[in-house]
């Protein structure tokens, strides 16, 4: 009778962590910790006995919408000394481009310093009592957005009077799977690219801040996020999106803003917060229609005028197959080739650098668009120093970042307790349980014979462990590869039991993601 017990104890607990039910989505997201978070609940000591100068504006919130600067005020163990804004002030209004004047905090009685006024870097005075300059900005993934530039000069200025620069770090709302345009060349480096990157680097602005800092020599410390992977775009999260500047109140407009905002000087412009692109006499339909032939990803383009301006809004279907920054450069180059634009020509002197030129990073795009190269003769050219940048990024990407593989089910993320994984033969292995309690079906696990049934409305399928055959309603059919026990769970190749069960699957090899419906 004890060894039945026990037997029957043994197969409970098989049952148990075969299929008991996965972790929700919103376990998952509470997982997830923004750098200010880890450094108020795990590293205060960074500092403690400090006179700490805070850079931020109104996205520096933690996930519950309270401030950097109320939790760093009322902290006992933090000397907040003095605050910084960037480009639009501390609230974030001031339109782009627009001067920003420094004050007094009225409620904290510290300095407010204007990043974005007389100076854009932290002056000798404005540091003086200041031991550590900590940085929470939230960046959108886009080399031209001048907050990171902020970091940039931050890190410049630590550097010459001997501080300390802390970043909380926080995610890059396009992802980091996504490297793609122009790598900025020295000679247009500005505040709207201060580095050579290209368009889109695929960067946290703690990884950013590393890769500034091997030319600067700061003394940097990253507190990096805990529950994030490269391979997650904002919305993977959980957090909500805060208005970074005027325009870019939502992510649409993120996602849009590489995609539409490169035409600077040429009479291609964006409109509407860069969600709609076009130009004086372009033919709405014969852009869209043009686009369209390309077949860029994740997009649709519909035809929209605008007064004089014909163009197309972008209507972003897929954001894990949208390119922003290719999308923009299939956008501009199909412009020029329909309508009469014109390309601004830099000088010879820095002074005679054209904002187009500092926005691509180059001249040769602009030559690239009187020589009448089409978009993917333009990538090509762009290719070789994109490839050296992407093996340079290796160097400053945080390792505990680096993706996992991602399973929705009706756009849920479920979460492992064992890892996904590729088989040999190319083949998506997930634990058995988490399929089917994302598609609602029933399980029967037979451990003599290493049998599992599982049924979904009028559909049973049986799969045998190391078995590449399985029975769908009765018939056989035969897979290219086989279900496996792995550390006591059952793996099953995802694309065949979603399937058998009537679901369609999607695989996105580039994020790493398979969607299940």
């Amino acid at each position: 009778m004890r060894r039945l017990n026990m037997l029957g104890s043994m197969l409970l607990l098989l049952f148990l962590l075969l299929f008991w039910p996965p972790l929700s989505l919103q376990a998952r997201a509470a997982e997830f910790k923004l750098g200010s978070e880890v450094l108020l609940e795990q590293h205060l000591h960074l500092l403690e006995r400090q006179r700490v100068g805070l850079v931020t504006n109104q996205s520096g919130v933690n996930q519950k919408k309270e401030s950097t600067v109320d939790l760093f005020a009322r902290e006992e163990r933090i000397q907040l000394t003095a605050l910084f804004a960037p480009e639009h002030g501390l609230d974030g209004r001031a339109r782009a481009g627009e001067y920003v004047e420094s004050f007094i905090h009225g409620e904290l009685g510290i300095p407010v310093y204007s990043l974005y006024g007389a100076t854009r870097k932290p002056t000798p005075f404005m540091l003086q009592q200041v031991d550590v300059l900590v940085i929470d900005l939230q960046d959108i993934g886009a080399r031209s957005y001048t907050y990171m530039s902020t970091v940039n000069y931050c890190l410049v200025a630590a550097r010459e009077q001997k501080k300390t620069v802390v970043v909380l770090d926080r995610p890059n709302p396009l992802g980091g799977m996504v490297v793609e345009g122009p790598v900025l060349e020295d000679r247009f480096i500005s505040f709207v690219g201060v580095d050579n990157l290209p368009k889109a680097h695929g960067m946290t602005a703690g990884e950013l801040a590393q890769f500034f800092n091997r030319k600067i020599g700061a003394r940097l410390q990253v507190v990096p996020m805990e529950g994030y992977r490269r391979n997650y775009l904002f919305q993977d999260t959980g957090l909500d999106w805060v208005q970074t500047s005027p325009n870019i109140p939502d992510m649409a407009s993120v996602l849009g803003y590489l995609a539409t905002g490169l035409g600077e000087g040429t009479g291609v412009f964006q409109a509407d917060q860069f969600k709609w692109i076009g130009g004086k006499e372009l033919s709405a339909e014969a852009f869209a229609a043009a686009l369209d032939r390309y077949g860029l990803g994740g997009v649709r383009f519909i035809p929209e005028t605008r007064g004089e301006a014909g163009g197309v809004r972008l209507d972003i279907t897929d954001p894990y197959r949208f390119n922003p920054a290719r999308t923009g450069i299939y956008a501009l180059t199909t412009a020029f080739a329909l309508g009469e634009f014109q390309v601004p020509v830099s000088g010879a002197t820095p002074q005679s650098i054209v904002m187009f030129d500092k926005i691509m990073g180059t001249d040769r795009f602009g030559r690239y668009l009187e020589e009448e190269l089409t978009p993917p003769e333009i990538e090509s050219r762009f290719a070789p120093q994109l490839e050296r940048f992407k093996g340079e990024r290796e160097r400053f990407l945080l390792r505990q970042y680096d993706p996992e593989i991602i399973v929705a089910v009706r756009n849920e993320v479920l979460a492992f307790d064992s890892p996904p994984y590729i088989d040999d033969n190319e083949r998506l292995m997930v634990p058995l349980r988490h399929i089917a309690e994302g598609l609602e079906a029933q399980v029967h696990w037979e451990p003599r014979t290493r049998v599992v049934t599982v049924a979904r409305d009028s559909k049973e399928v049986i799969f045998t462990i190391d078995s590449d055959q399985a029975r769908v309603n009765g018939r056989v059919e035969t897979m290219d590869t086989v279900p496996v026990l792995r550390q006591g769970r059952t793996l099953v190749p995802v694309r065949y039991v979603s399937e058998y069960l009537g679901a369609r699957v999607d695989w996105n090899g580039t994020w790493l993601r398979a969607t299940i419906d």
